[in-house]
């Protein structure tokens, strides 16, 4: 029995199985210790220290020196791989890079069969996880890390190995009964979400949930070829030992029909996903229109540089990009730009980032990158530095008037004044508070006056208003500029601009070059021909809601600005008494107030912690231009990959940036609302997990942790209800109402 167990599976033997072979066999049948003996001498040996090369694979550098460790100083397999658990953090997945090699060495690939499969074999054959996932009957809003043709193909080839009655994994073998007849779709769910990586916020991890785990190992499992004392319990304890849907991935979400309905509706869009551009070309959602001459797509392609000779992730011309330095020094990097050949060029060196250097909070040491809470303030330690939000946090004690102080408890007031980093505060004393001396700001909203006045321009030049918020503070935040007449205009650039006549010209130059007042960017809109005040987020006013849009800044209320909200989201009706708020656009929606506002909105909101220092190093790296909130925008679009959801945002009065994803059609469908909450979720966990698809980005890596808030749908609230034309209608007509242009 006890040699049954060594030759029994290809399963490499534990250490007690070899001990109790060789004490109870070389008693009772010596001649079998010595036949096991000769047959392991003849048998082909693998020493551990042949798959070195298999560490180099892993991503995490203590990984790679604790593999190289293992292999040279462990004698088992089993010894090996519960080190590289226990050092790795990570499970023996298959979809790894190191756990793969180590698979690949233990179970060669069988020779290539010369047979060529019929290509009708072939399509049945697929699981198409991706095309499934996008469909009512499955998750249309999930988001997913590796949704491509290769996962699918990686998913189906999963099946195929599966079906051969054993589950071959780095260094353990799980026998299994015919997965074509017992759960097939569940083994078919479990090899989609391993390799297509379902995206969740709080967890980037890839293995599926405990309970899944024994469950289909109990049903499935074929139990008379485990090891002696393997059950599936203690075989899922080692492959998914997590059990918490927020860290593992449950697969009844891929069993069961998706609750926002059983018909398949165009409803929400990805334009990118499959890749439709040449790969030197990077998508983008098409949010500005169509040119006369072309066919309307809903996605653009853009020329784009690759971040590495070996890496497939482009960003686009002209963008400004943080890479590591060239010797690969811990918090050391380089700016690169974007250039038209194609490739990374003006590379400077941007200062060192000390990673070792904590933070002391309330006598505890804090490790540089760490998010933490102290009272009711979000903090992270960011080089030494800890950086909190300031807002007042509300006791027991206080009065519905205590509970909306602004920070450093200046008290309710609304006397706005405007600041020289262009943002207007409800008071002087919430400018003191940000750091602002009596000299660096003016009473009077920003938008109020005429940055012009008393600007005398160059020959030939004209001043023009450029209103924006700054985040770097090392250079002027200037909130205009002089231009001259262009002599030529680029053809081929589409972005509209609309001037104050109701033209549409083809881009800014296009207007400058007419001689043309500009009104707001984007295609020219009806609703926006005669001036109807409007309040934006900012706190600022805007002559339409088209202008406000322009800015990025979603509309608060209708009417000129009179008060600001609670920093808490609370709605307190006796600051915001003046205000009318619109209707909610979509019935069931349970909507949320953002930071400082008076009206209750059906969106998700990131509140985002920053680091002034990072802001101003980039200001000085990029010739002095300040960063402004506008520029931040305009990046995220870039992450947001359905068109039915935008990206909107400013700056709050206590320093946070707050970012709006939306939906932007007049009566948002429940599968919209939830699709753009993905969207929100999908940054949110970019930033926290300071993902290298968002923070090479350069002003972007100046990002230190985020908090989001979402609005949620009623489980009654299926269907959007009628609405009186709201802002949010205008902004539908804004971003569907594409007309072409000359």
């Amino acid at each position: 029995d006890f040699c049954d167990a060594i030759f029994r599976t290809d399963s490499t033997p534990t250490e007690s199985q070899i001990k109790t072979v060789k004490e109870f066999c070389s008693s009772h049948s010596p001649k079998l210790v010595e036949c096991v003996n000769n047959f392991t001498e003849s048998y082909p040996a693998r020493s551990p220290i042949d798959s070195l090369y298999c560490c180099d694979r892993a991503e995490a550098p203590n990984c790679q020196a604790a593999c190289k460790h293992l292999l040279r100083t462990m004698n088992t397999d089993q010894e090996i791989m519960e080190g590289l658990i226990k050092e790795c953090g990570t499970q023996p997945l298959p979809q790894d890079p190191m756990w793969q090699c180590f698979l690949i060495r233990a179970h060669p690939p069988s020779p290539p069969v010369d047979e060529t499969p019929h290509p009708a074999k072939m399509d049945r054959a697929k699981l198409h996880c991706c095309s499934k996932a996008n469909t009512s009957v499955c998750r249309p809003t999930e988001l997913f890390r590796s949704c491509n043709m290769q996962s699918d193909q990686g998913a189906m080839n999963d099946i195929k190995l599966w079906s051969n009655g054993t589950i071959k994994m780095p260094f353990m073998n799980i026998p299994v009964l015919d997965i074509r007849k017992c759960l097939p779709d569940m083994w078919k769910a479990v090899a989609c979400s391993l390799q297509i990586k379902p995206c969740h916020s709080k967890s980037r991890g890839s293995i599926i949930c405990k309970s899944d785990c024994v469950d289909i190992l109990t049903k499935c499992g074929d139990k008379k070829y485990f090891h002696e004392g393997q059950t599936p319990e203690r075989l899922c304890e080692v492959l998914s030992p997590i059990d918490d849907p927020e860290h593992c991935i449950p697969l009844h979400r891929y069993l069961t029909p998706s609750s926002l309905g059983n018909s398949i509706v165009e409803e929400i869009i990805h334009p990118c996903n499959p890749n439709p551009c040449p790969s030197n070309h990077l998508c983008q959602v098409n949010r500005k229109g169509c040119l006369e001459d072309t066919s309307c797509q809903p996605y653009i392609c853009v020329p784009g540089c690759k971040m590495g000779e070996a890496s497939e992730f482009l960003v686009q011309q002209d963008a400004l990009i943080q890479v590591p330095t060239h010797d690969g020094a811990a918090g050391c990097h380089e700016m690169c730009s974007c250039g038209p050949s194609g490739r990374l060029e003006n590379c400077m060196s941007i200062p060192c980032v000390e990673m070792d250097k904590g933070c002391i909070v309330e006598g505890q040491r804090k490790d540089h990158g760490s998010s933490f809470t102290t009272d009711c303030n979000t903090c992270s330690c960011f080089a030494g530095e800890t950086i909190c939000s300031t807002r007042k946090c509300p006791t027991k004690k206080d009065s519905w008037f205590d509970a909306i102080n602004h920070p450093c408890n200046c008290p309710y007031s609304f006397i706005p004044v405007c600041a020289v980093n262009g943002r207007t505060y409800p008071s002087g004393c919430v400018a003191r508070c940000m750091g602002f001396k009596d000299q660096q700001f003016v009473f009077g909203h920003c938008h109020s006056s005429n940055p012009c006045t008393g600007i005398s321009c160059p020959r030939n030049q004209r001043c023009v208003p450029r209103r924006r918020v700054c985040l770097s503070n090392t250079s002027d935040c200037l909130q205009y500029e002089c231009i001259g007449r262009p002599a030529v205009c680029d053809r081929s650039s589409m972005e509209p601009a609309c001037d104050t006549d109701g033209l549409v010209h083809r881009s800014l130059c296009h207007l400058q070059q007419a001689g043309k007042k500009l009104a707001y960017m984007g295609h020219c809109q009806d609703a926006c021909r005669k001036t109807k005040k409007v309040c934006g987020h900012n706190g600022e006013t805007y002559s339409t809601v088209c202008e406000a849009f322009s800015d990025r800044v979603a509309v608060d209320y209708e009417g000129p600005c009179r008060a600001v909200g609670a920093l808490s989201g609370m709605i307190l009706d006796r600051v915001c008494i003046e205000v009318t708020c619109p209707p909610i656009s979509v019935q069931g929606c349970r909507p949320i107030t953002p930071p400082g506002a008076c009206c209750p909105i059906c969106a998700s909101i990131l509140q985002i912690l920053w680091s002034q220092k990072q802001m101003n190093t980039f200001s000085k790296l990029n010739k002095n231009q300040p960063v402004t909130v506008y520029d931040i925008l305009q990046i995220l679009r870039l992450h947001v990959s359905v068109p039915q959801c935008d990206v909107f945002g400013y700056l709050s009065i206590d320093n946070r940036l707050v970012v709006l994803v939306a939906a932007v059609d007049h009566q948002p469908t429940p599968l919209q609302i939830e699709a753009c909450s993905k969207e929100a979720e999908k940054i949110d966990s970019l930033i926290n997990y300071a993902s290298p698809t968002l923070v090479s980005h350069v002003p972007l890596s100046a990002f230190l942790s985020s908090e989001i808030n979402a609005s949620s749908i009623h489980s009654g609230g299926s269907l959007p209800s009628p609405v009186h034309l709201s802002l949010w209608f205008i902004l539908a007509l804004i971003i569907t109402a594409a007309p072409r242009i000359q």
